[in-house]
């Protein structure tokens, strides 16, 4: 009875020219929740694993979908900026990667910590800021999340320390947040993301020495986008089993485009940890659609017809999207609804970023140190002088 009364008035409202768009169904004809067969994770040196039949309600399918839509037009959007010269130097985009952050954001707590590399907008979000003000930091104005100092690569939030500009440095860093997780007594672990290019690093392999012979409450994730920079992994890597890497530490190879095996894969590997197991090692096979940085077309090391083909076929967005569909979980309506309460979201951050003034030369030196009184610093030349203010 209920459907009839919303297909007479959605052709009246039709018929007199009406732009609203009104629901066919109640929220009462929506299935609540369903389970979902996901693909099976590949083990190294693990007796169990995650679940491969998973449940997710329909409120977590569509703040993941929400989630993952803010990211992709966060991205597009710095894209279109960094063309215009309104975003300037480094910038990593992380569009097609989407899945691996609500994923993880989804299996731990906002207590919990984490640390990447620069490819950092998506995290920055999900760890708790704002659209706003990461789009004013790309941009550089002083209402951007680090005051318009750290642009595209530094950004932080509480339990979120950035943004790393060096290739593989956030690894030993992050084992060292693990270490004051498990030296303070706290029921924390810290999430440690690096990609395939930095997989090589020396100083990654002596993390995960000293990690396991303290047993440190730490996930090790490597974001497999299948190129470092411009050369393939096959090019880089005599094994491009990343998730083996560890040797002694325990692995996890990951459908990293698929938000419900990251999110499944990540409560293991944190069960794993807060247990007092030490430190365990997850590679999310996923991909970036964007070139390295904005400085590379992308195209030059791969075909269109291979971007296009991840995209028809495994992209993280569409995917959810599908499953939520053709399982009653939402509307065509409702999500469209979604994509454009984000536009708009978007557009007017843009609009704060492309106007909030920049910050002054006087706050050039401030928040050196934490909580510290305070003190003057050398400018480019001897006579001039600068204040920090903590």
């Amino acid at each position: 009875m209920l459907t009839n009364v919303f297909k007479v008035l959605r052709a009246c409202a039709q018929r007199n020219g009406t732009a609203a768009i009104i629901s066919a169904r109640t929220y009462s004809e929506f299935t609540t929740q369903a389970s979902f067969e996901i693909k099976k994770c590949d083990l190294h040196k693990l007796e169990e694993a995650p679940a491969t039949q998973v449940v997710m309600t329909r409120d977590e399918g569509l703040q993941y979908y929400r989630t993952m839509q803010t990211m992709r037009r966060m991205e597009l959007k710095a894209d279109q900026l960094y063309k215009q010269k309104i975003i300037r130097g480094f910038c990593h985009l992380y569009d097609g990667q989407e899945a691996c952050a609500v994923g993880i954001e989804a299996a731990i707590n906002l207590s919990d910590h984490l640390i990447t590399a620069y490819r950092a907008h998506g995290y920055t979000y999900t760890r708790g800021g704002t659209v706003k003000e990461i789009m004013a930091e790309l941009t550089g104005r002083r209402g951007g999340i680090a005051k318009g100092k750290g642009g595209s690569m530094h950004m932080y939030f509480k339990h979120f320390y950035g943004g790393n500009g060096i290739v593989g440095a956030q690894v030993p860093l992050g084992a060292g947040v693990a270490l004051a997780c498990q030296y303070q007594g706290r029921n924390e672990l810290c999430v440690c993301l690096y990609g395939d290019g930095a997989a090589n690093q020396g100083q990654i392999f002596e993390t995960y020495n000293m990690a396991a012979l303290w047993k440190l409450p730490v996930i090790f994730i490597c974001e497999n986008n299948r190129y470092g920079m411009g050369t393939s992994v096959e090019r880089a890597a005599a094994s491009t089993d990343y998730y083996k890497r560890g040797d002694y530490i325990p692995g996890l190879r990951v459908d990293g485009m698929d938000v419900l095996c990251v999110r499944e894969a990540t409560r293991f590997a944190a069960d794993h940890c807060r247990s007092g197991k030490g430190p365990i090692l997850m590679e999310l096979q996923t991909y970036r659609y964007h070139g390295h940085s904005m400085s590379d077309p992308g195209v030059s090391y791969r075909t269109r017809e291979e971007i296009q083909e991840v995209r028809s076929k495994s992209d993280p967005i569409s995917m959810l999207k599908d499953r939520m569909l053709s399982n009653n979980m939402a509307s065509v309506e409702e999500l469209k609804e979604i994509d454009v309460e984000v536009r708009k979201e978007i557009e007017d951050a843009a609009q704060f970023a492309t106007t909030d003034p920049e910050p002054p030369l006087e706050d050039l030196c401030n928040h050196i140190f934490y909580n510290d009184p305070p003190l003057e610093v050398r400018g480019t030349n001897p006579w001039s002088k600068l204040k920090s203010v903590s």
